[in-house]
């Protein structure tokens, strides 16, 4: 009974429901030859990682995977946020196409989504002039994360902005549109004065200012797209971690007088837990993708 209770509250176990993994955990039903554990195909998996991290650190060698290019559950969900994303929106652009009005319930609220980025994210962050441009990488950045956050609303899947390499990648793309778009309104030249600002000195006080402030800025850039990644993957992995606790106090009492009081508490706490998680994923969304059109307009108008 005691082995039991461990087992259910066991990190390792908790945080195996949270974490990628190449396989699928189904009802036994689904799949009662194994048990209810279906393993993704791996057509291009390497018996030899071409990186692996040996630091010694078991959270660094944890976290950052081999590459060996498996393809893992939170792809396959990936794959499915980008197909659905593609189905929506061509059809909403053939809609719209030759300036019809979009007609239905869906293709509304799709467009209201669109304007209001536009309107209220975009334009105020990034200005009138350069705004528009940005509006579909904005676009698209809101709705991979919210439905991939929406997706670790299901059973027996997760959410892929759980994971540092989702987090971490999606920073990576903001990172590159900064840098980038900055340089193309800037110039490398312009680039570069950008990460010091205009100081009315005098010459030999004004260079070592420049010498200490401009690798502090460098730094400062790098740090504030890492903490959009980090952000991002504390919110959803915590919040599913929490719900993990709780649910797992059922089978932890399991055999016991208090699963009686346990149940009841646990399914309630996980339900309200769950709409708390609902709010959490399009409010992270709207937070990641207004933290990106912020950092965009910063590198695009630096003064």
């Amino acid at each position: 009974m005691a082995e039991h209770a461990s087992n259910a509250l066991d990190p390792k176990e908790l945080f195996g429901h949270v974490q990628d993994s190449t396989g699928l955990h189904v009802p036994r039903f689904l799949a009662p030859k194994t048990h209810g554990h279906i393993e993704l195909p791996q057509p291009f998996k390497l018996e030899k990682p071409l990186i692996e991290m040996h630091t010694g650190n078991a959270l660094i060698d944890n976290t950052i995977e081999p590459l060996d290019f498996k393809f893992t559950k939170y792809m396959a969900i990936e794959l499915v946020v980008a197909i659905i994303i593609c189905v929506l929106f061509i059809g909403l652009g053939q809609a719209l196409k030759g300036g019809t009005i979009a007609r239905g319930r869906l293709r509304n609220a799709l467009e209201a989504i669109l304007f209001y980025f536009r309107d209220n994210v975009a334009r105020p962050c990034i200005g009138h002039h350069d705004a528009d441009k940005f509006v579909p990488f904005l676009w698209t950045i809101f709705l991979f994360v919210l439905f991939c956050n929406l997706f670790g609303m299901l059973p027996w899947l997760g959410s892929p902005t759980a994971s540092l390499a989702t987090t971490g990648a999606l920073a990576g793309v903001t990172f590159f549109t900064v840098v980038a778009s900055s340089i193309q309104k800037l110039g490398g030249w312009g680039f570069m004065k950008s990460f010091v600002p205009h100081m009315d000195l005098p010459l030999p006080v004004k260079i070592p200012m420049i010498l200490l402030m401009f690798p502090i800025e460098v730094v400062g850039l790098l740090i504030k797209h890492f903490v959009l990644a980090v952000r991002l993957l504390a919110n959803m992995m915590g919040g599913h971690v929490v719900l993990a606790v709780i649910v797992a106090f059922i089978a932890a009492s399991a055999q016991t007088v208090w699963w009686y009081a346990i149940t009841p508490s646990s399914v309630l706490g996980a339900t309200g837990l769950s709409l708390l998680e609902l709010l959490v994923a399009f409010l992270q969304a709207y937070i990641f993708t207004f933290l990106s059109a912020l950092f965009i307009g910063m590198a695009v108008h630096p003064h």
